[in-house]
């Protein structure tokens, strides 16, 4: 089992890059941050740039893998983000993950236009992560789709990770799991909405992905904060991962603790958590 944490892009640096240290130092294997013009969690808090603050956190650690948690269409062009991409790899010396949805929430709507329906949010997420692997792979793109388009895409000089910068693709429905099955290297889900069993839910997804994969191999990570907060005390981060890894689940992924609200909780839970749950469990 791997451990990650997400530490939102809600704090100004002088704050924030203490804690993006600290979750290297506490051994976590991942760190991620939330890529939104705004989250509906909270939105009339401060927030920042995702790239730029991942920049900044691959500049003040050495060794943990960062991520997108996770990068979406509702405002991203393929090119525009394969400059972002490359630089970041660059400057983590092949660290970056890139966390890619389908997209969802405010920032659906938040730079104009009407709100797709789910199958075309599918049909957009596949044109997308289609032309960000030609991108990220191929110098000299041309691709004309309904939503994006590319005119001698030039890409230049590639990845520092090859063949490219790893996708780990949120997926639940049918066609973003066979999406992920082709084009991902890891699965992340946040379960099902809407489900008086949420590990019931999880399962279920899992079971799909299985279907799906037939047999190939894919790294899950699970999202384990949207059955509870996992960091509420250090049994339940050890209860909710011990049943992430009897679904099978190869990394989990909770969140920093806030002072109040939204993952509301105590830093000392994060440090027993570190110091004594994760190396048990990770052996």
């Amino acid at each position: 089992m791997r451990f990650g944490i997400t530490i939102l892009p809600e704090y100004r640096w002088s704050t924030a890059a203490p804690k993006w240290r600290r979750a290297e130092e506490l051994g976590f294997d991942h760190a991620w941050t939330y890529d939104h013009l705004t989250w509906g969690g909270l939105q009339d808090s401060p927030w920042y740039g995702t790239m730029p603050t991942l920049t900044a956190a691959a500049m003040v650690t050495s060794t943990i893998k960062l991520g997108t948690f996770v990068t979406s269409p509702n405002f991203r062009h393929p090119l525009t983000l394969t400059r972002d991409i490359l630089a970041l790899d660059d400057i983590s010396d092949g660290r970056f993950l890139c966390g890619i949805g389908a997209g969802g929430g405010i920032d659906t709507t938040i730079l104009g236009g009407d709100d797709l329906s789910p199958r075309q949010k599918v049909d957009r997420l596949t044109e997308f992560v289609e032309l960000l692997d030609k991108l990220l792979t191929t110098d000299g793109v041309d691709y004309k789709g309904e939503y994006f388009e590319t005119r001698n895409g030039r890409t230049l000089p590639g990845c520092i990770q090859q063949p490219r910068v790893p996708f780990v693709m949120a997926a639940n429905g049918p066609r973003s799991l066979r999406l992920a099955a082709k084009y991902g290297a890891g699965w992340v889900t946040t379960g099902k909405k809407g489900v008086d069993d949420w590990y019931a839910g999880v399962a279920e997804l899992s079971r799909r992905l299985d279907d799906v994969l037939a047999g190939k191999s894919l790294d899950r990570y699970l999202s384990l904060d949207d059955g509870g907060y996992a960091l509420s005390s250090a049994a339940a981060f050890e209860d909710a991962v011990g049943r992430a890894a009897e679904l099978g689940f190869t990394d989990v992924i909770t969140h920093w603790p806030r002072a109040e609200g939204v993952y509301g909780g105590s830093e000392a839970v994060l440090e027993e958590v570190a110091a004594d749950i994760i190396p048990r469990l990770r052996g």
